[in-house]
C-alpha cells in the first residue's frame, strides 16, 4: 500500500480551528461525539479522489473502505480476509477457478442491488489501458488481465471474470493465487455502479465528479455527505448497508491535518479521537507522562529513498549502492525517528507471512566510498547537484537532513532537500520528475508479493524507471506456483536483485505511532493498519 500510503497534504495550523466544526464551549468535540457516536479522525491528507481504482495511499483508502465494500474484508484484529459482499466461496483443485456467492441483501446506497455484474464492470474498467490505474497489476491474476491492460487483446469479455447470474461471480485466474481472498480485500477489487460513473463522463476517464457528495453511489457502511476540500470529509451511517444493524457510529469526520504538531494539539484539546501520527519530539513525553492514548503497533511498512534511475548519475547501480550503504540506519532510528523502528536492509519486512529475506544492504562507509570512486567520483569530486524530494512533514525533513549530512560526511557530496504538498509530490513521482525521493510502502495483504510485485517493470507503483528482466521472470515464476516454499525461493532471489541493483535505499521498518482515546472501541492494532469502521463505536464511560 501507495504510490505511497503515508502521504501528507498541507494544512496550516493557523486555520485548524476553522477546520473543525463548532460545538458548545462547555464540551469538547470528542465529548459531544462520544454521546452521539460521531468519530473525529485525523487522516493526514487531502485525498486526490475517492475512486477505489485511483487511490493509492493508506489515508485515502481509509475513506474508500468506509464508502465501499468488496467481496472480502480485512479482519480488524488479524488483517486476514473475512466474508463481506461474498458470503462464501469455493476454489477448484488447481487453484485457478474461484466462485464467489454474493449476499442477496447487498445494496448500493441508492437502494439498487449489488450484483456480480458490478464486479465484472469494475474489473474491466481498472484494466482498461486508457484508465492508467496504478494498481491494475493486482488484477493480472485474472486470466487475460495483463494482456488486456497491455493492449494485446481488445475484447474485455476475454478477461477471466464472469457473472453467470446476479449473485454468482466466477474468477478464472492466469496462475494460482492461494492468497486471493486476502488480495481482493484491496479497494482495487471493489465493485462499482456503472450507471453512476457513466452519468458523469467516460468509463475510463479519471477525476470526474461521480465521487462528489450527492453523486457518489457506494455499497459501504457509510455514505458521503460533505467534502470540504482541505477542511474535512463527513460520512454518515448508510441506511442501505446489508449489515447496518452492526454499525454503531452515526457519522465520521476525516480531517486532512498535515501538521503533526497541530494535530497533536487538536487531540489534546479534545477535537480528535484518533490521530494519523505523532510528532517525533512528543513520543518520549507521551511514553513517560501520558501513556494511555499512545499507540505503538507493529506495522508492515518500509521507509525507503527512491532513486530515479533514468537520471545520471543514478543510472549507475554503483552510485545507488554507494548512496544506500553510506546511510547509518541505526542512527536514523535511534536518534531521529525514535519510535522503535527497525533498521531495514531489504525491502520486505522480516517475518511477512513466514518470509524473511536473506539479502542485506549493510551500512558500509568504506565500501560506499570505493563504489563511488569506481563510478568516477572519488571523494565525491565531480558529483552533480541532486536533491531529495519529500512530502511536507517535519519528520521527513529531519530524516532527510540527517541523511544529507551523512552523504556529505561519508561521501563528500552535497545533496539538496525540497518539499512538495502531498498531491504534487505524488504526481512528481508518477512523472519521474525527481532525482531522489522519500517514499514508503505498506503491504496491502499478508504476503510478500504485495511488496515485491510493485517493482515489476510494468507496475504502476514502481515509479523509479528501473526495469530488470530477470526480476520480472522470477516474479512470473513465483506467480505460476501455489507451493509456498518454491514461491518464497523465487522471492529470495528477487530481494537479492534489489539489493544488488538498488533502485531504492531501504531505511527502516515501520512501527505505527499515533494517539487514540480510550473511549474508541472496536479499533485494533493490526499489521496492515486498516481499521474497518463497521465495528467501531464510542464508549463515553471508558475515558
Amino acid at each position: 500500500m501507495d504510490s505511497f500510503r503515508l502521504l501528507r497534504t498541507a494544512l496550516p495550523a493557523l486555520i485548524l480551528t476553522a477546520v473543525l466544526p463548532s460545538c458548545s464551549p462547555r464540551q469538547s468535540k470528542v465529548e459531544s461525539g462520544d454521546r452521539s457516536q460521531i468519530l473525529y479522525w485525523g487522516n493526514m491528507i487531502e485525498p486526490a479522489d475517492l475512486d477505489p481504482q485511483i487511490v493509492s495511499d493508506t489515508q485515502s483508502q481509509n475513506l474508500v473502505m468506509a464508502l465501499f465494500e468488496g467481496l472480502t474484508q480485512y479482519d480488524p484484529k488479524t488483517s486476514q480476509p473475512i466474508p463481506a459482499v461474498a458470503e462464501r466461496w469455493e476454489v477448484s483443485s488447481d487453484n485457478l477457478r474461484w466462485t464467489f456467492h454474493l449476499r442477496n441483501q447487498a445494496r448500493w446506497s441508492d437502494g439498487e442491488p449489488v450484483t456480480a455484474r458490478d464486479f465484472v464492470f469494475a474489473y474491466r474498467r481498472i484494466l482498461s489501458p486508457a484508465f492508467g490505474a496504478e494498481y491494475a497489476y493486482l488484477l493480472y491474476a485474472l486470466k487475460n488481465g495483463e494482456s488486456y491492460n497491455a493492449g494485446k487483446i481488445s475484447d474485455p469479455t476475454e478477461i477471466g471474470a464472469q457473472a453467470p447470474d446476479d449473485h454468482t461471480l466466477v474468477l478464472n485466474l492466469s496462475h494460482p493465487v492461494p492468497y486471493l481472498p486476502a488480495m481482493i480485500c484491496h479497494p482495487s477489487w471493489y465493485p462499482l455502479a456503472q450507471r453512476t460513473i457513466e452519468r458523469f463522463g467516460r468509463v475510463d476517464e479519471r477525476g470526474t465528479r461521480w465521487t462528489r457528495p450527492g453523486n457518489l453511489v457506494g455499497n459501504g457502511y457509510f455514505v458521503l455527505k460533505e467534502w470540504k476540500p482541505h477542511r474535512y470529509i463527513r460520512v454518515a451511517r448508510s441506511p442501505t448497508y446489508w449489515n447496518r444493524r452492526e454499525v454503531k457510529l452515526q457519522e465520521v469526520f476525516f480531517y486532512p491535518i498535515d501538521d503533526a504538531d497541530a494535530e497533536e494539539r487538536a487531540f489534546r484539546s479534545g477535537q480528535l479521537h484518533v490521530t494519523a501520527t505523532l510528532p517525533l519530539a512528543k513520543i518520549a513525553v507521551y511514553r513517560q507522562e501520558h501513556p494511555t492514548p499512545l499507540q505503538a503497533e507493529p506495522y508492515l511498512g518500509t521507509y525507503v529513498y527512491r532513486f530515479n534511475v533514468t537520471r545520471p548519475p543514478l543510472d549507475d547501480s554503483r552510485v545507488r549502492r554507494a548512496l544506500a550503504m553510506a546511510i547509518d540506519r541505526e542512527r536514523i532510528v535511534r536518534d531521529v525517528a525514535r519510535g522503535g523502528q527497525r533498521p531495514a536492509g531489504h525491502f520486505t519486512p522480516p517475518g511477512m507471512a513466514g518470509f524473511t529475506a536473506r539479502a542485506d544492504l549493510p551500512t558500509d562507509i568504506d565500501a560506499a566510498r570505493r563504489l563511488l570512486a569506481a563510478a568516477g567520483f572519488p571523494g565525491g569530486r565531480g558529483f552533480p547537484p541532486l536533491s531529495i524530494l519529500i512530502n511536507t512533514n517535519e519528520g521527513h525533513r529531519q530524516i532527510a537532513e540527517a541523511i544529507q549530512q551523512m552523504w556529505r560526511k561519508n561521501l563528500g557530496i552535497n545533496i539538496g532537500i525540497y518539499n512538495q504538498e502531498g498531491k504534487v509530490w505524488n504526481d512528481s513521482m508518477r512523472r519521474l520528475d525527481y532525482s531522489i525521493a522519500r517514499f514508503a510502502w505498506v503491504g496491502d495483504y499478508l504476503d510478500p508479493s504485495t511488496f515485491l510485485d510493485i517493482m515489476a517493470s510494468d507496475s504502476g507503483n514502481n515509479q523509479t524507471g528501473w526495469k530488470n528482466a530477470e526480476y520480472d521472470r522470477l516474479l512470473d515464476r513465483a506467480r505460476q506456483t501455489a507451493d509456498t516454499s518454491r514461491r518464497y525461493a523465487y522471492y529470495q532471489r528477487c530481494e537479492e536483485i534489489l539489493a544488488r541493483e538498488c533502485p531504492f535505499a531501504p531505511i527502516y521498518y515501520y512501527v505505527r505511532l499515533y494517539l487514540r482515546r480510550p473511549e474508541v472501541k472496536g479499533w485494533y492494532g493490526n499489521l496492515l493498519d486498516f481499521h474497518p469502521l463497521s465495528g467501531v463505536y464510542l464508549d463515553a464511560a471508558a475515558k
